[in-house]
């Protein structure tokens, strides 16, 4: 079967995939790509494609993962089978961004990394049902502060050097599984229906009642969509939870 690598988001690790690593890793090759030593998005893809299987793998990234994934689909599209795109964004970074960014920088160097991450999740990171599980508030607390702000801030300096990846959806031509949580405040909905509409070929999927964590929010789901992208079955245009 065709090798698996799945990317984390921004102070995440495989704890992020965990359900689909259950579902998948006894079938086939799954790694999870490490974004926690460089600074920059190329970087992070040149890492993730020395350290991945030889020839070719599906590659699925989530936030951060998904912009990495996407730069390594530019680097080296012949060895991406396939390619799926969760909960993210193809876009450059904008001015308002780094500065906020900036801002928080200083703040968690500081010490102040564990309120960050509870003040971004409450406001981006969690659909309104997943805001309630404290054991995933707890779990997202844990792999942040498990990854430290050394990680914090390199991963910031790369999304901040991050180009746009429109020219890369649009010539990548292996099977593209773009999903979107409905209640995403960080990466909504329309920035994936323009992914989608940069990439014809690409199926576009909003799982209603999550938020930006769908590999965890919205389990069965995401897993179900990411089997059927694997075995290459005809996916519908959008799921419910």
């Amino acid at each position: 079967m065709t090798p698996l690598v799945l990317v984390p988001g921004m102070l995440c690790d495989a704890r992020l995939f965990a359900p689909q690593l259950a579902a998948f890793a006894g079938e086939r090759d799954c790694r999870v790509a490490d974004l926690t030593r460089d600074d920059a998005i190329e970087a992070m893809a040149r890492r993730l494609l020395d350290d991945a299987p030889a020839g070719r793998f599906a590659l699925a990234g989530l936030s951060l993962g998904g912009i990495v994934a996407m730069e390594a689909a530019r680097l080296a599209p012949q060895r991406i089978e396939r390619l799926a795109l969760l909960a993210t964004n193809h876009r450059a970074a904008t001015p308002d961004f780094i500065a906020a960014r900036r801002i928080q920088i200083e703040a968690a160097r500081a010490g102040a990394l564990r309120r960050i991450v509870v003040d971004e999740m409450k406001a981006n990171y969690l659909g309104e049902a997943a805001s309630a599980d404290a054991a995933l508030r707890g779990l997202v607390v844990d792999m942040a502060l498990d990854a430290g702000f050394e990680v914090f801030e390199r991963q910031s300096l790369a999304l901040f050097g991050r180009r746009d990846q429109s020219d890369t959806l649009a010539a990548y031509a292996g099977a593209l599984l773009i999903v979107a949580g409905r209640e995403d405040a960080l990466c909504p909905p329309a920035t994936h229906r323009a992914m989608a509409a940069l990439a014809p070929a690409a199926h576009l999927v909003v799982i209603e009642g999550s938020g930006h964590l769908v590999t965890l929010e919205a389990a069965p789901t995401a897993t179900g969509l990411m089997a059927e992208w694997l075995a290459g079955a005809p996916l519908e245009k959008a799921r419910a939870k």
